[in-house]
């Protein structure tokens, strides 16, 4: 009696609709110039335009001269918060917002990614949950709170924002990720997607070593879950942005930088792919000093 042969399915990994873009601040300290040249060359999906201290981030004429040259979009913008640009677009952290919504509008991005006031800017940190929410209504596009981390040394604890650096117990309805930031506050990164459920909107792709430095390794180079957080988002067929915000100041060379740049977004890539149902291999990316 001759044996039934079984044919053997193809194995399909589904591609959920969620985009990879390239933070601008990921070729520092080139400028953004060369952030929109590399996110072209390397296949990037588009780019979080950070606004900072380089001249051309702040002029949207000159970002879209960017984006229409290099035929690469700007999904994303990154509100001028940081210490180092608080006198980027004047000193009214409103006025910061509003812009940057309107910024991100004029362009076509659907997020600007803001972080929570410093505690010493009383009266902005006084109305930011509501205020947030009122400037995201008058400019028609998503403000995703990113999640921060607080300043440890000698032993002591300080957190520097108001109303505190994990967004979790916040009534924010959209919150960014950063899982760099997670490595420094030391939170369990796929817990804290899980708690956000569908507030979750948005996605810095990083890792860290759990240092009290916010390191931005290149993905699968740190300790973070990143390659099961990029997973979990891909069963959960989510659609928001996932941005590769990863450090490239130690490069000593151009090639040296777009290779990280590169590990980077086929890590991402390949782990935003969704598993097969019934296919329980991992795709983690690359560890150093494992036979790859």
């Amino acid at each position: 009696m001759q044996a039934t042969r079984r044919v053997k399915r193809p194995v399909i990994a589904s591609v959920p609709e969620a985009k990879v873009a390239l933070s601008t601040a990921s070729v520092y300290p080139e400028s953004t110039a060369v952030a929109f040249e590399i996110a072209a060359r390397l296949g990037y999906d588009g780019v979080e335009l950070m606004v900072w201290t380089d001249p051309v981030s702040q002029d949207v004429e000159a970002i879209r001269r960017l984006s229409d040259y290099h035929q690469i979009r700007v999904l994303a913008v990154h509100a001028p918060c940081l210490l180092l640009t608080q006198r980027v677009w004047g000193s009214d952290p409103w006025v910061k917002l509003q812009r940057a919504g309107q910024v991100a509008e004029s362009l076509g991005a659907r997020t600007v990614v803001v972080h929570p006031p410093f505690r010493w800017q009383r009266e902005y940190a006084r109305d930011f949950v509501v205020g947030v929410e009122r400037v995201a209504t008058e400019t028609g596009v998503v403000f995703a709170v990113e999640n921060m981390f607080p300043l440890r040394a000698r032993g002591r604890e300080v957190t520097p924002y108001f109303p505190g650096w994990s967004p979790v117990g916040e009534d924010y309805r959209h919150v960014t990720l950063d899982l760099s930031h997670t490595s420094v506050s030391q939170s369990d990164g796929l817990a804290m997607a899980r708690e956000l459920g569908e507030r979750l909107t948005h996605v810095h792709m990083a890792d860290g070593l759990g240092s009290n430095r916010d390191e931005h390794l290149v993905p699968g180079r740190g300790t973070q879950p990143c390659a099961e957080l990029l997973e979990m988002l891909a069963m959960q067929s989510f659609d928001g942005l996932v941005v590769v915000e990863i450090n490239t100041r130690r490069a000593e060379s151009r090639a040296e930088r777009e290779s990280d740049l590169a590990e980077a977004l086929a890590f991402t890539r390949l782990n935003l792919a969704a598993a097969p149902t019934g296919d329980a291999t991992r795709r983690h990316g690359p560890r150093p000093g494992l036979p790859t």
